[in-house]
């Protein structure tokens, strides 16, 4: 049962699992450290450090979501909508404080 929480299902010696772990909090971690790049080399991408704690607990949340996904659905039919769920919550957050589609939290 504690093998089946962490998400290793028919995996026995846990590869996937630490693979997936890595390229989603690898892919996580670039992501975040994009707009630092990014301003290095175009004037128009301003960040400031509240921006960077903001954009890094929006992407915190968003993996600890997949991991949860992960863990909680045995399907892979489940889990991946639950992951489209979770990405599609996220870039819904991130326009809404980017330009405020909906709302006006970012402007």
């Amino acid at each position: 049962m504690a093998a089946d929480i962490g998400g290793n299902t028919g995996n026995r010696d846990g590869r996937g699992v630490k693979r997936w772990r890595i390229a989603i909090w690898g892919a996580a971690a670039a992501l975040w450290l994009l707009p630092l790049v990014a301003m290095r080399f175009d004037s128009g991408v301003n960040w400031s450090a509240g921006d960077f704690v903001v954009f890094g607990v929006l992407l915190l949340a968003t993996c600890s979501a997949l991991e949860l996904a992960r863990a909680l659905f045995r399907s892979r039919q489940a889990q991946l909508g639950a992951g489209i769920a979770v990405v599609l919550g996220f870039l819904w957050v991130w326009a809404e404080l980017a330009v405020g589609v909906f709302t006006n939290w970012g402007s």
